[in-house]
């Protein structure tokens, strides 16, 4: 028990925290397997441990933390992020991190974490309790960037439902970070639909409007034909009525 207590500190640590704690590798790779076999540790991955509670048997860091300690500069983001908010209409059971460097998917405790590559570097935050996190108008841009491939447009809308309101000056120097037209198209077409409750003035759709690209798109990949419309100010195909997909929880095709 001599280095539980700057363990429990810790939460959760690598093999290389475990060298520094004890002196040495030999010390620390005693120290592994004797806490693990006492059930004060447990393996998350390859020379990744969290700490144990005494009092709960139960891994003492969060998911949130145990993500941004998979490696350097990790961070939550996407779905994940309006979570950690209490902003999502769901919670998952998995957890996406933003991290340059490239780690595999896997799964600890009943949860999921998955890599997910940062299109930019603007908008992250540390919290009180450590995690590294997206603020929320990186949130809802990522989310609108991403949402064929995570969690999906029902589910975005209906965690931005849950946003009191966005800084447009941020929007804006994360949209120009990310260099997307498309980018600027769907988050335009989307956050129009959220003005009031935003707070966000014409000059931010206006901004946006500037650097649409030239041509028509459709808003995502999967939609049916049939049931879009041109929106002419975005150049954008799109669901003749966006909102319904939350009032009816349909009219969108994973």
């Amino acid at each position: 028990m001599k280095y539980y207590a700057a363990l429990v500190d810790l939460g959760c640590f690598s093999r290389e925290d475990a060298v520094k704690l004890t002196g040495s590798t030999e010390s620390a790779n005693s120290m592994l397997y004797t806490y693990k076999k006492k059930g004060l540790i447990e393996s998350i991955r390859r020379d990744m441990y969290v700490t144990i509670s005494l009092e709960t048997n139960q891994p003492i860091p969060s998911r949130y933390a145990v993500a941004c300690r998979l490696s350097e500069g990790a961070y939550i983001s996407h779905h994940s992020a309006f979570e950690y908010y209490g902003l999502a209409n769901q919670v998952y059971h998995e957890v996406y991190v933003s991290a340059q460097i490239f780690f595999r998917t896997f799964d600890y405790d009943g949860v999921t974490y998955r890599r997910v590559k940062p299109r930019i570097n603007m908008g992250v935050e540390t919290k009180r309790d450590g995690v590294r996190i997206t603020d929320t108008e990186r949130t809802v841009l990522d989310g609108i960037n991403d949402f064929e491939r995570i969690a999906g447009l029902e589910e975005l809308l209906r965690c931005m439902e849950l946003v009191p309101y966005l800084n447009g000056e941020k929007l804006l120097s994360y949209l120009a970070e990310y260099k997307s037209g498309f980018l600027y198209q769907k988050a335009g077409f989307i956050l129009e639909h959220y003005q009031k409750e935003f707070r966000l003035p014409d000059s931010f759709f206006d901004e946006c409007r500037i650097n649409i690209p030239q041509g028509k798109r459709y808003f995502y990949n999967g939609i049916r034909h049939d049931s879009s419309v041109l929106y002419k100010d975005w150049l954008l195909y799109a669901p003749k009525d966006l909102m319904r997909i939350i009032r009816k929880g349909e009219g969108y095709i994973e």
